[in-house]
């Protein structure tokens, strides 16, 4: 009788010992099937919408509005308040476009969620300073999300073909959720950052490209407000 039990114990144990092997097995094939989707969302991405992004004024059509894609002016660094620099680069890279007519007018996308919050008025205020007439600034206070910039630039400012401005690396991803929403914009590329902060940032992107892939692809993700149109003024509208 005990020469049975043990029989049946080391066929318990074994069944148990595959059953762990399988499941484990299962669950690696799992994690890298995800994390080579991941990073194949990521290659298309970096390199499907190249030939819409421009670094160069020179070569950049001409366009009616240019989009700003909002950031803090302000981040925090080792308990240190610190200038964004992605936030500076984007704000001259919309006024050069501006100044050399390559737009007539600006819409600012940013989080505008408390009081205390105001990105698109920030970035107005620094706009002006860099001598872009007031009136042709205007505001979108619902860019809570790059998506959210994207989908509210056609369905409540009423624009298809425009100027995407922010690095090239959220470029890549805002023309992707442009394409995917049917519209048709380019980009102009504000300088990045060349520093572990940048290195940080690049590989927080690929994971917010795959919950791009998402929110496009599977979850058909809305923006959280969407409103009333809204008219835009731009130099030579009245």
């Amino acid at each position: 009788m005990s020469y049975i039990n043990k029989k049946s114990r080391q066929k318990i144990a074994k069944k148990k010992d595959n059953f762990c092997r399988n499941l484990l097995t299962m669950s690696g094939i799992i994690v890298i099937s995800f994390l080579v989707l991941i990073v194949s969302i990521d290659w298309y991405i970096n390199n499907q919408f190249n030939q819409s992004i421009y670094s160069d004024i020179n070569q950049i059509p001409r366009k009616k509005i240019a989009l700003v894609l909002g950031t803090s002016k302000y981040v925090n660094q080792s308990q240190k308040t610190r200038y964004n620099a992605y936030y500076a680069y984007r704000i001259k890279a919309a006024a050069k476009l501006y100044q050399a007519k390559k737009v007539d007018g600006i819409l600012v996308s940013g989080d505008n969620s408390t009081e205390f919050y105001d990105e698109p008025s920030q970035m107005t205020e620094d706009l002006i300073k860099l001598g872009v007439p007031a009136q042709y600034i205007n505001q979108d206070y619902a860019g809570f999300r790059t998506l959210d910039s994207i989908v509210r630039a056609k369905e409540v400012f009423g624009l298809e073909n425009y100027t995407i401005v922010s690095q090239k690396f959220h470029c890549q991803r805002a023309l992707y959720i442009a394409e995917a929403k049917g519209q048709n914009p380019i980009a102009f590329s504000a300088s990045d950052i060349q520093s572990v902060a940048g290195i940080k940032t690049r590989l927080r992107e690929v994971f917010a490209r795959f919950k791009a892939f998402l929110d496009c692809k599977i979850l058909k993700t809305n923006p959280k407000f969407l409103g009333k149109p809204e008219t835009l003024h731009y130099r030579g509208h009245f």
